[in-house]
């Protein structure tokens, strides 16, 4: 009896745990399920769904945080992407950080030769002329073979000595600014390449225009403003280039050429100072310029050929021939 005894409580015991079990499961069959809280609704209902058992899953692209994104690579290349290969922002040669002062009356020409050498051996340089100066400079030659995509930027005044009594008399009295053996160079800017031309057309030996049409002749030496010999891939682009000693522009042995939005200007009476002089050169664009001078306006020689012009408007001046 004694036994039996002992065993009823333990008996008794046994199903109250069993009737709990159960109990436990029947809860599990019928539970119900919350709904996942609504777009936009606060970080407080996502933890009370929490509690209830409830997964809130992550959303499959995490949101934005400004402190903390990495910043976009320059003009948004992304250099991992093979289809957009990586170009390096340009790096910039300030002639006065080579010593030009920009002020008209100094001699800046050995500034401008140390910024060229330096620009020429970097891919994708600039020498800078700055646009809160005038810089003046005696005859040079830009010289390469450089790096690739080298760009002469033109925002202030650049000139030559004012007239052949200025003129150094080791300097070459037929060319200024020479531009040689280079391939893919850009000249350009907003600024002005002034010429200074005035006295060199006043020489006694210079032909000028005489009464009824008829001309008094010369000739003698007097310097062609820009010269490009030899070169490549050019681009000439937005310039204003006013009153060369001769002419403005010349091309010599140059292929592939473009030439877009100048503006060049001289006097009527200004004697041989060509717009745009083209010889022994192949595969020319002339666009969207205006050139008003004392000779012709572009004056194609021999040796050259697919020139194309368009939108190029002329006079005074003897027209395109």
């Amino acid at each position: 009896m004694a036994a039996a005894r002992l065993g009823l409580p333990r008996l008794m015991l046994a199903m109250l745990v069993l009737v709990a079990l159960l109990g436990v499961g029947v809860d599990g069959r019928n539970h119900v399920h919350k709904k996942p809280p609504r777009a936009g609704a606060s970080s407080r209902h996502s933890r009370v769904g929490a509690k209830v058992g409830t997964v809130a899953s992550s959303p499959a692209v995490p949101p934005d945080d400004d402190a903390t994104a990495p910043a976009p690579p320059p003009g948004g290349i992304v250099p991992s992407d093979p289809a957009t290969p990586f170009r390096p922002e340009p790096c910039v040669f300030d002639v006065r950080a080579y010593g030009a002062t920009g002020e008209s009356t100094a001699d800046d020409t050995e500034a401008f030769r140390a910024a060229w050498k330096a620009a020429c051996a970097v891919e994708s340089a600039v020498l800078l002329v700055p646009s809160d100066g005038t810089f003046t400079i005696s005859t040079t030659t830009f010289s390469g073979p450089c790096k690739p995509g080298l760009v002469f930027q033109v925002d202030g005044v650049l000139m030559p000595p004012d007239g052949p009594d200025c003129w150094p008399p080791s300097d070459n009295r037929r060319q200024w600014l020479i531009f040689s053996n280079l391939d893919g160079l850009t000249l350009r800017g907003a600024g002005t390449i002034e010429g200074n031309g005035e006295e060199w057309w006043n020489l006694p030996c210079k032909p000028h225009r005489g009464p009824n049409g008829s001309t008094l002749h010369g000739p003698c030496d007097s310097p062609t403003l820009i010269r490009f010999f030899e070169s490549s891939n050019l681009v000439v682009r937005g310039l204003r280039v006013e009153n060369s000693p001769e002419f403005h522009f010349r091309f010599d042995g140059c292929s592939d050429v473009l030439v877009d939005g100048l503006f060049i200007r001289s006097p009527a009476n200004s004697p041989n100072t060509d717009g745009i002089h083209v010889e022994n050169t192949e595969r020319v664009g002339i666009y969207n310029s205006k050139i008003s001078n004392g000779d012709d306006c572009i004056s194609i020689g021999t040796g050259s050929y697919d020139v194309d012009i368009q939108n190029v408007t002329c006079g005074p001046g003897h027209g395109i021939r």
